[in-house]
């Protein structure tokens, strides 16, 4: 049994040009949901969850790993974050090897504040660096310098905490020698973990406008894929090692929270629009008290989106969900096969039993998609590159 706790800050300083993350830059959504306020409002729903998981028979063991993301979770005070942390230990209990994480953009911390994290209990701080050259921030909408990265690594390690950062490779106008530099400079960091995620455009963000408009050029499939390899063999070199598709990591250093949406544990999400999920749920999950049943039954959550209405919720003494939904068995067996091929430790096959037909498996090994042994199937590079089709042949596979 694992238990994690996240927490969607959803304020931003600055709503960057690509982002579809259910974000604002107002300090005031209303209903008690303010920048001021947030921290007050959350620890009201841990409060409200909590209460709903003794009602249905939900007991939880301490959390191994609490994430803050957004958003931008440190335009909150420090002493905010701390604060939520707290409400977890008291509502939960953490684990005393615990991973505890804040995403940070680069502009909003300082020493002061990256100790005053530690202090409270934080030992691991991600930030979002995106690009190491100023042209491509710019066409990102993004505010910082590589200067400010390389500052907030600094305090993390003065404050002993653990850093990783994340980068964004396929924006409009970047060359490959300007990922380059970018993955290079990640590297010299000397951080444990770094992230990199091909951009994606929604439509109707102020990037995906722009596109559509013909002012920025549309993002190509086999220079994402270029740069893909590119950052494989930079971070290989040095020591990174793939452990999920988007991320590489020296050993011991892997994202533990996010390993665990992988290997689909039980969370609790908080926050506007923050998603959570329950491998076993015994009674109702409309939030009454139901008929209990002796199978365990899966349940996904989700808050509702807005701010304000969010608050509301949470001021009437309601558990702020926008919806829910059992989890079936296909559904499960098509989640098992999506996340374990996105790890390097593999699709375990036993999770699959009897569904699957191993003469349609096999020839994705021949055209190097995957490797098989002892029992568990990893893709190969190509196959991270196509993990989209080496999955919609699984489920062919398994008559999905």
């Amino acid at each position: 049994m694992t238990f994690e706790v996240y927490v969607h800050v959803p304020f931003c300083l600055r709503r960057c040009g690509y982002c579809d993350f259910n974000t604002y830059t107002a300090t005031d959504m209303g209903a008690g949901a303010s920048r001021g306020n947030y921290a007050n409002m959350v620890v009201r729903e841990m409060r409200l969850v909590r209460d709903w998981q003794r009602e249905h028979g939900i007991d939880e063991p301490a959390a191994s790993t609490v994430f803050f993301g957004g958003g931008t979770p440190t335009v909150l005070r420090a002493a905010d974050l701390v604060k939520m942390l707290d409400a977890i230990r008291e509502l939960w209990g953490i684990a005393d090897d615990a991973e505890i994480t804040t995403e940070a953009n680069p502009d909003t911390v300082d020493a002061d504040y990256v100790k005053e994290l530690a202090d409270g209990g934080f030992n691991r701080i991600s930030f979002g660096m995106q690009s190491a050259v100023p042209s491509v921030l710019k066409t990102l909408d993004r505010t910082h310098t590589p200067a400010n990265v390389a500052a907030g690594v600094e305090a993390a390690n003065a404050a002993g905490m653990r850093s990783s950062v994340d980068l964004i490779y396929g924006a409009p106008g970047e060359s490959l020698d300007d990922w380059r530099t970018s993955v290079s400079t990640a590297i010299d960091l000397g951080v444990n973990h770094i992230s990199a995620y091909a951009l994606t455009i929604a439509p109707h963000t102020k990037m995906g406008r722009r596109i559509a408009a013909g002012t920025l050029p549309t993002p190509d499939d086999d220079d994402e894929a270029n740069k893909y390899e590119i950052a494989d063999d930079l971070l290989s070199a040095a020591g990174l090692e793939w452990y999920e598709i988007s991320n590489w990591a020296r050993p011991g250093y892997e994202s533990r929270h996010n390993l665990g949406y992988w290997r689909n544990v039980d969370w609790a999400g908080l926050g506007p629009g923050a998603h959570s999920h329950y491998n076993r749920c015994l009674a109702d999950s409309s939030g009454e008290t139901g008929e209990t049943t002796s199978a365990p039954l899966g349940l996904r959550s989700w808050d509702i989106a807005h701010p304000k209405l969010w608050g509301q919720s949470i001021i009437d003494g309601k558990v702020p969900w926008d919806g829910s939904e059992r989890i079936s068995h296909e559904e499960h067996l098509e989640e098992t096969i999506m996340l374990g091929l996105r790890l390097r430790g593999g699709l375990d096959l036993a999770l699959l039993g009897d569904t699957v037909d191993m003469t349609r498996i096999r020839p994705m090994e021949n055209e190097e998609l995957i490797t098989i042994h002892g029992g568990r199937v990893v893709p190969t590079r190509t196959g991270r590159l196509l993990n989209d089709t080496v999955i919609e042949r699984f489920f062919d596979a398994c008559s999905l």
